[in-house]
């Protein structure tokens, strides 16, 4: 078995612990509680012998467990990583004032089923390699996103300035038909001028000229 003993603690105050093997970590583990004072989050791994004792502290809630040095620190983490979830999850805010070893009756046999898994099931391993990989996935979906995001940014830009291209060009357009429009008017008035000056030139001449013809007969 790689994980042979387990604890959850609020300070150096142990809520509940379970160990596979007959050994001293359980001492082991109150002294690096005492050595390890403080609310700090952390994440780290004491070696003592061939064994490894690896802390996780999180919001104040420590977990720690003792393994054998083969198992490297991804899976130990990735367990006191999901029996951290666990604790918080079936406790929640009772874990701020539980008494000691408040929950071990309860905990200790989640603390047995998941020391049993990680030490054993190859797919506790692959699991981890998947979140990992979905977390990378996860990233590049978020700059993909941003992108987006950003692309969109440009594309609203785009739109308003073809909107008000499209604006200025019906301005343009009105702007043309209403100058056309004064233009026809001023050379149909200019015509309708010249048409009545030749008119009334055209009867001058003819009103000269008849009274011209008839002048000499009235004599």
């Amino acid at each position: 078995m790689t994980i042979l003993y387990t604890l959850v603690a609020r300070g150096s105050v142990v809520l509940a612990e379970f160990s596979a093997t007959p050994t001293n970590a359980s001492t082991i583990a109150r002294q690096i509680l005492e050595k390890t004072p403080g609310d700090n989050d952390m994440n780290v791994s004491y070696s003592q012998d061939r064994y490894i004792f690896h802390v996780k502290r999180t919001d104040g809630l420590t977990v720690l467990c003792m393994a054998d040095d083969v198992a490297g620190r991804r899976i130990p983490f990735a367990f006191l990583e999901d029996i951290h979830q666990r604790f918080v999850r079936t406790y929640g805010r009772a874990v701020l004032s539980a008494q000691a070893y408040g929950m071990n009756d309860e905990f200790s046999r989640v603390l047995t089923q998941q020391m049993e898994y990680y030490s054993n099931d190859p797919n506790a391993d692959r699991i981890n390699r998947l979140k990992s990989e979905m977390g990378q996935v996860r990233t590049v979906m978020i700059e993909n996103i941003d992108k987006v995001l950003d692309r969109g940014d440009r594309l609203e830009l785009l739109v308003d300035k073809t909107s008000n291209m499209q604006t200025n060009t019906l301005r343009f357009r009105k702007q043309t038909r209403r100058f056309r429009s004064t233009v026809w008017w001023r050379n149909v008035k200019l015509t309708i001028a010249i048409i009545l000056l030749i008119l009334v030139i055209a009867y001058a001449v003819l009103a000269f000229v008849c009274h011209g013809l008839t002048l000499p007969t009235c004599i």
